[in-house]
């Protein structure tokens, strides 16, 4: 007997947690005013560039002392910019609780070879931050993006800190409340919430990190494209739009036109109100389903944007294999693209619930995903 597929169909079937969703108003006619062919040092590329920064501090709400530059090479680029200046200055504590997490791990303790207390978490759990010495320079990940979990909040970390705080907020940032005085470097690329174009990401600064970017020298040499300051100063430029090489106007454009979008729904408030309905949708879909679970089990440190699912029938008999099935089925229907869970990763489900998401399609496409699962537990009932 063959299960009925449900009626409705999602309009927008990507769910992908990177590059994610463009906006729902997004057209490539918004684009029409991009400074192609133009310099980027310009008066018109500069002014573009400074209104992107400018929107940035606008919208995240980013105190007026903090810097903010546009950097190359996505988060990765932001993220390894900020280890290789600042780090070394002191002992460093590593936090980790997904692949990124581990990632900066790898780099500080093998390549950077720093003194480092290294601290990690299974998936779907986070360190104990309270249990940590600030003195440190401490580097850490806001929100799981492959293990969706995300830190609750920033009371862990002390106002009187001697070390810098380094936060990839990369799927955090235009979805999370982000506590500026508890951070002192913090990193994100545009193709997350706001579901900007990819290759460019964001460096902000509070006045401590600038102050050890002035005052502390690596040991080790810093190429070009990580230098941010001369003769022992910041170099102020980088923070008003002149980027240490060529950005893509196109894709400058393309986040002017996102962080618009983000004042159309009420800027950080309406974004995160956005994501936090989207998970909430999931979390009464898995409410009602016995079959399935969030791969967080604490429900104060699930991620409202990378919300990872794993399945929890005792008739599955191979849950990597039957995950993949599930994640097959969405995208062979056109109902959920890029939804399987990250290499590295649990086996399960990664479904993308950021604020470009809208909630209507989320409803639309959980009825597929029961028919897949039950599509795919007949399946495997016939061929055991």
């Amino acid at each position: 007997m063959s299960i009925i597929k449900p009626a409705s169909r999602p309009d927008n079937p990507r769910f992908s947690s990177g590059p994610c969703a463009k906006n729902p108003s997004f057209d490539l006619m918004l684009l029409k005013d991009a400074s192609l062919g133009r310099s980027h040092r310009a008066a018109i590329g500069k002014a573009k560039l400074n209104a992107a920064i400018e929107g940035t501090r606008e919208i995240l709400k980013i105190p007026n002392d903090y810097k903010i530059a546009i950097v190359p090479a996505s988060n990765t680029g932001a993220i390894e910019m900020a280890m290789w200046s600042l780090l070394g200055a002191r002992k460093a504590t590593m936090v980790a609780w997904e692949s990124f997490g581990a990632g900066w791990v790898t780099d500080v303790v093998n390549q950077l070879k720093i003194d480092a207390d290294v601290r990690t978490a299974e998936y779907g759990q986070i360190v104990d931050m309270h249990n940590i010495d600030y003195d440190t320079d401490v580097v850490f990940t806001w929100n799981g993006t492959t293990s969706g979990v995300r830190m609750p909040n920033g009371n862990a970390i002390p106002s009187n800190r001697k070390g810098l705080t380094i936060c990839d907020a990369t799927s955090a940032a235009f979805a999370m409340v982000l506590p500026w005085d508890k951070l002192d470097a913090t990193t994100f690329s545009w193709q997350k919430v706001l579901g900007g174009e990819a290759a460019h990401g964001m460096l902000i600064l509070s006045p401590r990190a600038v102050k050890r970017l002035e005052s502390y020298t690596p040991a080790w040499p810093l190429p070009k494209i990580f230098r941010l300051t001369k003769g022992g100063k910041l170099i102020e430029g980088i923070f008003e739009g002149a980027t240490i090489n060529t950005p893509s106007m196109l894709a400058v454009e393309d986040y002017l036109v996102a962080l618009e979008w983000a004042r159309s729904v009420g800027g950080l408030d309406g974004l995160i109100k956005r994501a936090d309905a989207n998970t909430a949708a999931i979390n009464d879909f898995v409410t009602h389903h016995s079959w399935i679970d969030f791969l967080a089990q604490d429900p104060k440190l699930r991620s409202n944007t990378s919300v990872c699912l794993k399945f929890s029938d005792t008739r599955i008999d191979d849950g990597d294999r039957f995950a993949k099935a599930i994640a097959k089925r969405l995208e062979a229907e056109n109902i959920a693209l890029d939804v399987g869970a990250y290499r590295d990763a649990p086996s399960g489900l990664r479904i993308w619930c950021g604020g470009t998401v809208q909630i209507s399609d989320i409803k639309s496409m959980l009825p597929w995903l029961e028919w897949a699962f039950e599509t795919e537990i007949a399946k495997q009932s016939r061929t055991a």
